[in-house]
């Protein structure tokens, strides 16, 4: 609840996102209780090239909503991994 003192504001969360990992090149994860493999250098080719300690460096966006590397500063949506593409949508208003 936002503005209680001592409680958290509460995350409205996109994706449950679990299990991920990366060894031998894939990037491994469960989202939404479905498993996701995808190669790293269709992903991200920065991630392909990076060490294995700049690959380890990720956190989860407590939404859900992406993976982060901080060394790297390098962000991946999990719509996209999952092929979600969002339009915006333009209000115009006269005046």
């Amino acid at each position: 609840m936002a503005g209680v003192p001592g409680k958290a504001a509460e995350v409205n969360k996109h994706h449950q996102v679990e299990n991920v990992s990366i060894e031998s090149g894939v990037l491994s994860l469960v989202v939404d209780g479905k498993r996701i493999q995808r190669e790293l250098k269709e992903v991200s080719p920065l991630l392909a090239a990076a060490s294995e300690e700049e690959q380890q460096g990720f956190r989860v966006s407590p939404s859900g909503y992406g993976i982060h590397w901080p060394l790297l500063d390098e962000d991946i949506s999990i719509d996209g991994l999952l092929g979600i593409a969002h339009t915006v949508n333009l209000v115009r208003r006269s005046a």
